[in-house]
């Protein structure tokens, strides 16, 4: 078996893990989710999915856009009408990522007061402003 394909030995698993690593950086990133989050529906154009998904700009989900597609994620259609349009959709590998992610982003939402409760008073206990 080849050590770079999870062989035998340190150097396929070690080859391994840093793949696995890049896979998760390109997914786990703040926005990425949400973008496939914002396309279970099907197709969506730029300007739905910039108001659909608050607080990104322009700049970073042109950005997010272009690593998802890039990555087998998305696709990007132009569409040949006036004013010609483009529309995202996500791919066979898309779906199954927004399958595998889902019950990630519905415990996030439903823990968020609780995240900001437990922030809150973790800052209250720790208040860095009094260390010497």
């Amino acid at each position: 078996m080849d050590a770079g394909r999870g062989g035998p030995g340190a150097a396929g698993i070690s080859g391994d893990a840093c793949r696995t690593r890049v896979v998760l950086d390109i997914v786990g990133d703040k926005w990425s989710l949400l973008v496939v989050r914002s396309l279970r529906d099907g197709p969506r154009r730029f300007t739905e999915l910039s108001r659909a998904i608050d607080g990104i700009s322009r700049r970073m989900l042109t950005v997010t856009l272009r690593g998802l597609e890039r990555d087998g994620i998305l696709t990007r259609t132009v569409h040949n009408v006036m004013p010609p349009h483009v529309s995202y959709e996500l791919t066979e590998m898309g779906r199954t990522l927004r399958a595998a992610t889902a019950p990630l982003l519905e415990w996030s939402v439903a823990h968020l007061a609780r995240i900001d409760d437990a922030r809150a008073a973790y800052d209250a206990r720790t208040d860095t402003s009094a260390a010497p």
